[in-house]
């Protein structure tokens, strides 16, 4: 057995046990266990598991490999993906914490008092997170495709089972305890790797100071190449596909269900603020180190790879080749390796620049447990909030009120396996690369449930059949403009990425013309609506706000 797979198969190894041991020892004994981790997660290790939660394997294995190939037009992944958290914290999670339910699915139920619009939330939430968990399971078939030099499908297997076994085992409560663990693990394989090639590039160990050089180096080398300058804007897509994915990602971030019911996990609105604040501290710090990972990574590539004779490339470009995400030909006969003649896949560029930078073993199998990490930790979000779905949301809130604590855990448990199980077949031949699969989920995701959410929290007139109407257009425009764009038909050059820019307004206008042309929502409805603008100390009331201690404000 090679070195290389030893060392990262034993740092693997090591953090699946990790991952168990909390799941078992954190395991869910009662529903509030399962779904919302019994409201006692302090503030700050929330944000750390929002963390870990929110860098999956598109952020860790992705981001880098899309800022490399796209350059200046891959900064729309980093702006849309943090700009949303601000909206969230500031115009959702709070007032939805205050609420006090499981799921989104069923703060919709009950804000609109309808049954028909908690099950098209419970199914849309399905979908959405069915196909965020593709690109998870795809991720992790890339890292184990490499360590056991397989085919990436065979990878996809592998990890299929060992995410069932953990996320079934602990529920919310386990997958908060692991979250925090899998971000430490990947942020500190995320960050070693740019420093020693910030050292090496530059002698500087700090990439966040020096990547800038690079940059301009690269820019150099492109301009004698005769290709596009490197960081140069909108050279790889329109400005209104810019636009269009940073608005995609930016609402889809603040309406992903498997994101919002982590502010659930808290015990109070200010509580569920400072989540918000501390998750991106946590995760500023990789998006700010993903494009210097892309410039140094491309930067390597160039000028170590590229140009070398074709039968002198380094050892690791076999092995990567072995499963069929990069590719090598000689196709002018000259003996050489072109730039142009080179092709490496978007979601490789993470895992292989350890190999490609000569980083020693340990780094290179730390880069694997950190993939594996961000690929796991989302896709035990993910889970649980398929589970709840199904299980609170259709089995217990619709088909089975009287249902025991033990029969919705185990309905859970049973949707966490099949959904995991036909996930993963789908991720054996996956659509798309993996950026580009979790921005479908982002798009469905603002379609649907952003304008509803926004609306459902801040205006009171809002009703329930502008929010079923609003959810199930926005689902069905956003689908369908997904698949015309993907066959070329295309509005103003918006991308299957950008396409929360079509559904979002449609779903928007929707809700607020339906709302206006049907009767109001009840009173006590309005009430509601309100009192979420309050410090749960205060209630609003017929007219008037109350301490909940009885006196008048």
């Amino acid at each position: 057995m090679e070195p290389q797979l030893i060392v990262s198969l034993g740092l693997i190894l090591a953090t699946f046990a990790l991952y168990i041991g909390i799941s078992v020892y954190n395991r869910a004994r009662a529903t509030s266990d399962f779904y919302v981790a019994s409201r006692g997660i302090p503030p700050l290790w929330n944000g750390m598991a929002i963390g870990g939660d929110w860098m999956s394997a598109a952020s860790f294995i992705g981001m880098a490999g899309t800022v490399m190939a796209l350059g200046y037009d891959g900064l729309a992944y980093i702006m849309g993906w943090t700009g949303g958290f601000l909206l969230l914290t500031f115009l959702l999670a709070p007032q939805l914490r205050k609420y006090g339910r499981f799921t989104v699915p069923e703060f919709i139920g009950d804000r609109f008092e309808s049954n028909p619009a908690r099950l098209i939330a419970a199914i849309a939430t399905v979908i959405i997170s069915f196909t965020y968990i593709i690109g998870q399971l795809s991720g992790s078939g890339v890292v184990i495709g490499r360590l056991f030099n397989i085919p990436a499908m065979y990878g996809t297997m592998i990890g299929v089972v060992i995410i069932a076994i953990y996320a079934t085992l602990g529920g919310m409560k386990g997958v908060t305890w692991t979250q925090v663990a899998q971000y430490l693990i990947l942020i500190i394989a995320y960050i070693i790797p740019i420093v020693f090639m910030s050292l090496q590039v530059t002698s500087n160990p700090l990439p966040w100071l020096t990547y800038g050089n690079v940059v301009d180096d690269i820019g150099a080398i492109d301009r004698e190449l005769g290709l596009s300058e490197y960081f140069a804007p909108f050279a790889e897509s329109d400005k209104s596909q810019f636009i269009a994915l940073m608005f995609t990602l930016m609402v889809g971030t603040s309406a992903l269900p498997h994101v919002i019911v982590r502010f659930f996990t808290v015990s109070t609105m200010k509580a569920a603020r400072w989540s918000g604040a501390w998750a991106l501290m946590f995760i500023g710090i990789l998006y700010l180190s993903a494009p210097a990972y892309a410039a140094f990574s491309r930067f390597i590539l160039m000028t170590q790879v590229a140009n070398q004779p074709i039968d002198e490339l380094p050892a690791w470009t076999e092995s990567w080749m072995n499963t069929g995400l990069l590719q090598a030909a000689d196709t002018n006969g000259d003996g050489i390796l072109n730039w142009t003649e080179l092709s490496v896949g978007e979601d490789i560029v993470v895992m292989a620049t350890p190999e490609i930078a000569n980083l020693g073993l340990f780094v290179i199998g730390l880069v694997a447990a950190g993939a594996m990490a961000a690929a796991l930790s989302t896709a035990g979000g993910l889970l649980i909030t398929i589970s709840s779905s199904f299980a609170h949301d259709i089995y217990y809130r619709l088909m089975n009120p009287q249902a025991s604590d033990a029969k919705r855990l185990k309905a859970g448990r049973i949707a966490i396996v099949i959904s995991t199980i036909v996930a993963g077949l789908v991720a054996l031949d996956p659509p798309g690369v993996i950026t580009q699969i979790v921005a479908w989920a982002f798009a469905l995701a603002g379609g649907t449930f952003f304008p509803v959410l926004l609306l459902g929290v801040w205006w009171k007139r809002m009703n329930t059949q502008g929010a079923v109407a609003g959810m199930l257009v926005g689902l069905l425009s956003t689908l369908t403009y997904i698949f015309l764009s993907m066959n070329g038909i295309m509005l103003l050059g918006i991308q299957d990425t950008g396409a929360g820019l079509i559904g979002v307004p449609i779903n928007l206008l929707t809700c607020i013309l339906v709302s206006k042309n049907t009767p109001a929502p009840a009173q006590h409805l309005q009430d509601d609506v309100i009192n979420l603008r309050y410090p749960e100390q205060m209630t609003y009331k017929d007219g008037e706000v109350w301490m909940n201690d009885g006196t008048d404000k």
